[in-house]
């Protein structure tokens, strides 16, 4: 079977309003809130010409098909994504998890687009270079830069994306994340019987944290700041505990 021939909206010449018709921003800022009101099973070109008082003609002026189109919307949602161009590496990183786990919690229906559509847009690749940037200024070197923002990456949306997904959920479910967590309580309670330490974890954590929102939120702290300290650790100069695992490795034939 041949490969289906790749083909990007970013590829193409941008094109002017046709005939006093609808530009291209317009399009884009007319799908994003059918997008954020209904989801995206909710988007078609028939129903964002209607929504736009448009015929097809002067949607397809500007982009071929529905996936140019939601490529043009996810580097909206980048937009959000923002990075100081002179950041140093933490803060670039910061910068880049926070606006990226605010960007895909206001916009959840992104959560099934990424990693499906390629982030080829202007908004996507200057995060991308300004976070890289700020990681070879740091000193990381060569394939280090890379593995270094892949983690902030990795982790940022490793962390986000289950709970946007989770909140998606409930949202369907027409209750919200207190009213849930009172549904799956008892469930929890008699599943969870055979495991006292998992229990006695969940019963603590319910005790000191009433609102899940919140608990998300400090989990989220939490685990990037240990992945920046992580990341502290590995700069050149800095790479004692590096040195150890090296030869922790060595020892137990790993390398």
């Amino acid at each position: 079977m041949s490969a289906k021939p790749f083909s990007s909206v970013w590829t193409r010449e941008r094109k002017g309003p046709r005939d006093q018709g609808l530009s291209r921003d317009q399009i884009v800022r007319a799908a994003m809130e059918l997008l954020d009101a209904d989801g995206l099973d909710a988007l078609s070109m028939r129903k964002l010409g209607a929504h736009l008082g448009a015929g097809a003609t002067s949607l397809y002026w500007h982009v071929a098909n529905k996936d140019e189109l939601l490529e043009l919307v996810m580097d909206e949602v980048y937009a959000k994504v923002v990075i100081p161009e002179d950041a140093d590496w933490y803060n670039a990183a910061t910068a880049f998890a926070y606006g990226m786990r605010g960007a895909v919690s206001q916009h959840p229906w992104s959560v099934t687009l990424i990693g499906v559509l390629p982030s080829l847009g202007p908004n996507a690749l200057t995060a991308a270079e300004r976070l890289m940037g700020a990681f070879s200024s740091a000193g990381f070197d060569g394939v280090d830069v890379d593995y270094a923002v892949a983690a902030v990456v990795s982790y940022t949306l490793g962390a986000t994306v289950p709970e946007v997904s989770y909140l998606n959920a409930v949202a369907q479910a027409g209750t919200d994340v207190v009213g849930m967590q009172a549904l799956m309580g008892p469930i929890i309670e008699e599943i969870g019987a055979g495991y006292p330490s998992l229990m006695a974890r969940y019963d603590a954590s319910a005790i000191t944290m009433t609102d899940p929102l919140t608990a998300r939120r400090f989990a989220f702290d939490f685990g990037l700041a240990a992945l920046l300290d992580g990341l502290a650790a590995r700069i050149p100069g800095n790479r004692t505990k590096d040195r150890r695992i090296t030869r922790e490795a060595e020892v137990h034939g790993d390398t």
